[in-house]
């Protein structure tokens, strides 16, 4: 029915009192997958080193009886190092604003300083999938995962190892092949590789769209189908469309969808095969609030900052998938 005349309504009203609620829904997630596997350390110096060694390779041992001995050469270990990364994050809230009352106190300083902390961490994360090489210098950057794996690596075509130099002492980033699409193919590929360098896979992270991927290799005619049991009266039963694990002729891996792995094509056409033994990150100073800065004016400063690098034990323990389709079928 139609409105009667002067029927006053809310769009013509003064002084209505506005409802603002006081939660504040916050969906960045907060998850770290790699950083939060890996051991956590300390380094004294922003450029951290560290040897490794290994065995020769096996072969035939046959002396003549009555022989004279003859001595080999020994091969000194292989000196690494990585970098230091500073990292920051910080804000500037006027002294007004601190004290003004707000609808779920996000704007004040508490509330960014613990967000501004799960920031960091997250870029922590970010380094650690990201391409970059490493950078010496005053504004130092850690090589990321992806430069230093050579030893275990499926790459698309056209794409190449480069790994650490020990002439500079700096990672260099692999040269990027043509995308294709993750296979159980590609996934045996590299934990054989894996296997043969002594190497113990247990997990592997992917990004979200590849983790999708890796679910219907449950239809691969080579592996097992699921075998589950249907509750009773047939009532609430379950569709099973994942799988978390993949045992395979050389080990089992816990596959990682990783939310860090979806910021960007170049992150996301990895995947990373992680001995956690073999990676740890090391902190010159830890994430911290800096309660030295000074105050100039009539607001309130603030910065978290943290200084770290990641320390890659040895690369053949670690592996990588490169050139993935990462976030669609076809990117």
């Amino acid at each position: 029915m139609a409105v009667l005349t002067n029927t006053f309504q809310t769009t013509q009203a003064v002084g209505n009192r506005e409802e603002l609620s006081d939660v504040v829904s916050r969906i960045t997630p907060e998850d770290t997958p790699i950083y939060s596997l890996i051991e956590k350390g300390k380094c004294t110096t922003y450029h951290p080193e560290w040897e490794t060694d290994e065995l020769a390779a096996p072969g035939a041992n046959i002396r003549e009886e009555g022989e004279e001995y003859a001595f080999g050469a020994i091969t000194p270990p292989t000196r690494l190092g990585n970098y230091t990364q500073i990292m920051r994050k910080d804000w500037i809230i006027s002294a007004t604003q601190e004290v003004t009352a707000e609808a779920g106190n996000v704007q004040k300083r508490k509330y960014q300083k613990l967000k501004k902390g799960v920031e960091i961490r997250k870029d922590v994360e970010f380094a650690i999938i990201d391409t970059n090489a490493t950078v010496a210098g005053s504004t130092r950057e850690f090589g990321s995962l992806s430069t230093w794996i050579v030893s275990n690596a499926s790459r698309g075509a056209g794409g190449a190892n480069d790994g650490f130099n020990i002439g500079t002492g700096l990672t260099v980033a692999p040269t990027d092949g043509t995308q294709r699409a993750f296979t159980k193919a590609i996934l045996d590929s590299v934990m054989q590789q894996g296997y043969q360098n002594g190497a113990n896979f247990r997990h592997v992270s992917v990004s979200p769209y590849v983790k999708s991927v890796f679910v219907t290799f449950m239809s691969d005619s080579n592996v097992a189908p699921f075998r589950y049991a249907v509750s009773q009266g047939g009532e609430r039963n379950t569709i099973v469309a994942t799988a978390d694990y993949y045992e395979g002729p050389f080990g089992t891996v816990m596959i990682h969808p990783n939310r860090v792995q979806a910021v960007n094509g170049a992150v996301a056409r990895n995947a990373f095969f992680i001995d956690t033994d073999m990676l740890s990150f090391l902190w010159l100073r830890q994430i911290q609030e800096d309660r030295d800065v000074a105050k100039t004016g009539d607001a309130d400063k603030g910065v978290i900052i943290g200084e770290g690098t990641l320390k890659v034990h040895n690369e053949r323990g670690l592996g990588v998938a490169a050139d993935l389709f990462g976030l669609s079928s076809a990117s």
